[in-house]
């Protein structure tokens, strides 16, 4: 077993926070009508792409419908269909869609991860939720070796990696999240770009379009 392999294999049996476990079993017990069919994952979610990435995407958390069904980032649900797209138009993915685990999708150059890994009740995990999760993105950006630019999509996602920085003894100042907002926090760290999280809250009022995260990968890939 690999060092991806044991992280994942520990990511996925993880039962720190008993809400999250409740609401994440229950979840894949009553399932939504349109997924009666489904065997729900209802498990801790791993991390997703290609191991020597140099771009990380840094999300909020698995859809209780979309990545709790079926045991991949951003995969099943509106958020995943509109990051897919974009990652597709940018060349990183091979392909627009994200359905299920055996869809053939593969990532260049990008591994997607979140702060937490289970699917919390209403999208909002509670701070010692993020902090117990912390951990496994801690190890993940050891072994993402190659990482070089940081895009944090939703303000958790931001304030959760900078949270990790700072327990590893990093320092600094005057980091705002504002859509499209880059930051050199550190000439050892990664280059980190902010972004709207590609929820259907941000991309059906308009928030977020197709345009505006198009130029956030434009702008991670000068990078």
């Amino acid at each position: 077993m690999n060092d991806w392999q044991q992280l994942n294999s520990e990511i996925i049996v993880c039962r720190l926070c008993p809400r999250l476990v409740k609401y994440r079993e229950k979840i894949a017990r009553e399932k939504r009508r349109a997924y009666l069919n489904w065997d729900y994952w209802g498990r801790p979610v791993p991390g997703f792409g290609d191991v020597n990435a140099r771009i990380v995407l840094v999300g909020l958390a698995p859809g209780a419908h979309g990545s709790n069904r079926t045991g991949r980032m951003f995969t099943g649900d509106a958020s995943g269909d509109f990051l897919y797209g974009a990652l597709h138009r940018a060349g990183f993915a091979n392909k627009p869609i994200a359905r299920d685990v055996n869809d053939g999708l593969e990532l260049r150059d990008v591994f997607i991860t979140a702060v937490c890994r289970c699917a919390p009740p209403q999208n909002k995990p509670a701070p010692r939720e993020i902090k117990n999760c912390r951990q496994y993105l801690a190890r993940e950006f050891i072994l993402l070796k190659n990482a070089r630019v940081v895009i944090a999509l939703g303000k958790i996602g931001m304030d959760g990696y900078l949270a990790l920085l700072r327990e590893q003894g990093y320092n600094f100042r005057g980091v705002r999240f504002t859509h499209g907002a880059t930051y050199t926090l550190n000439q050892e760290l990664p280059r980190l770009i902010c972004a709207y999280h590609p929820s259907k809250q941000n991309t059906q009022t308009g928030r977020l379009n197709a345009r505006m995260m198009d130029q956030i990968f434009r702008k991670a890939k000068k990078f």
